[in-house]
């Protein structure tokens, strides 16, 4: 599937579920600044020419607040601040991008141009553990969404099945995670 085809598939889902509007470049540049690192360009897209947010599974957040909230947090600003921003427990440059409740999260690695995705899951044993790799770039979860494919995968692992572990990250630790 091409850029372009998964823009409008993407889009085409969203009608069917009454998302607001597309970002405003200004918002997206004030979320690169914030995070300190370029959005991927498949999300870049998805926020300029599908929606400010709800796309994908579990919904992406938006960038502003639009009114509609797709997790706890009104916008990423918000969820960059409260979870993984200068002092929180994500290595810089991961985001938030959706929630999945009961403390999990999907993840987008603005470090890499293609939108690395990871997950974040503190109930399978601790904090410390809760991060691991989901080996696919945005595009490929979206591909898979559209789908009808779950990604049960990744959410419902046991860290021993995991074909990449988790990643400790602990206090005290300093620059990015290990790829």
């Amino acid at each position: 599937m091409t850029d372009d085809e998964l823009v409008l598939a993407v889009r085409e889902r969203a009608a069917e579920r009454g998302l607001p509007g597309p970002a405003a470049p200004e918002d997206v540049s004030a979320v690169e600044r914030l995070v300190g690192y370029p959005m991927p360009a498949p999300l870049k897209r998805m926020y300029l020419e599908v929606a400010d947010g709800g796309f994908g599974p579990w919904q992406a957040v938006s960038l502003t607040d639009t009114g509609k909230w797709f997790s706890d947090c009104a916008d990423l600003a918000m969820a960059y601040d409260q979870f993984g921003g200068p002092g929180g427990v994500l290595p810089p440059g991961l985001v938030p991008l959706t929630d999945r409740g009961c403390a999990m999260w999907t993840l987008i690695d603005f470090r890499t141009a293609d939108g690395r995705m990871w997950d974040w899951d503190p109930n399978l044993c601790c904090a410390r553990h809760a991060l691991a790799p989901i080996g696919q770039s945005l595009t490929q979860w979206l591909v898979d969404w559209l789908r009808g494919q779950a990604h049960e995968g990744p959410y419902t692992r046991h860290p021993r099945d995991v074909a990449s572990p988790c990643i400790p990250w602990g206090a005290g630790r300093s620059g990015p995670a290990p790829a």
